[in-house]
């Protein structure tokens, strides 16, 4: 008996000093921390943006795979713009001034060059697959606006012609290309698209020939 009035007594004696611990210094406050900001919080928005980059094009043949010409540089430029629909997906469609063509091998007037310049307008799906690489694909209307032939003998440029293109039928293309965000608003872009139709300011003698164009540059976006 007298050992359980001991343990009540300092059962007792513990909770009066707990209680007058709690009675000088008050309940403790809990530390509210702000929950983290989620990656999709970023993703739902629509942005707006700039972009500029290089064109690495040439032409190919649909119907011979031995036909090569060499590779000219060009620029592209234009407006873009993200749509968020459900990540990890959103709809991204460009204005984009573009510029492609092809060089031929030497002839006996010189060096042959076409340079078209394009309006293209991408319609593409944009994928996130990770918070800074994005993967892109859909298709893209590539609508000639001039083009400009020049053969070159390598001192003069002794032929040059420049033409309006405008009326001649828009092309379908394919796109495929990749994205890297540095941060939020600058972001690494490369693509490869090829014309999906017969490109008709080349087929005066039947065949089918086609640009393919690589695109490296630079985006900026803006909220």
């Amino acid at each position: 008996m007298k050992k359980i009035l001991f343990f009540l007594a300092i059962s007792l004696l513990v909770a009066g000093s707990v209680s007058a611990q709690g009675y000088y210094y008050g309940p403790r406050r809990a530390v509210r921390r702000p929950a983290p900001r989620s990656h999709t919080d970023e993703f739902y928005r629509i942005r707006f943006g700039l972009t500029g980059g290089v064109n690495i094009a040439n032409t190919i043949n649909a119907y011979n795979s031995n036909y090569t010409t060499a590779a000219i540089a060009g620029f592209n430029a234009g407006l873009t713009m993200e749509i968020p629909l459900i990540y990890p997906l959103s709809f991204a469609p460009e204005v984009l001034y573009s510029q492609k063509g092809f060089a031929a091998a030497t002839t006996s007037d010189g060096n042959f060059t076409q340079r078209t310049n394009y309006i293209d307008v991408p319609l593409l799906a944009k994928f996130k697959l990770s918070p800074t690489f994005n993967f892109l694909i859909g298709p893209q209307l590539a609508i000639p606006v001039s083009t400009t032939q020049t053969y070159d003998n390598g001192f003069n440029i002794t032929s040059e012609q420049n033409y309006n293109t405008y009326g001649q039928k828009t092309i379908l293309d394919g796109v495929l290309g990749v994205s890297f965000d540095f941060n939020p608003n600058v972001e690494l872009r490369v693509r490869y698209a090829v014309d999906l139709q017969q490109n008709s300011q080349n087929s005066a003698d039947g065949s089918d020939y086609r640009n393919q164009v690589w695109q490296i540059g630079l985006g900026i976006k803006f909220e």
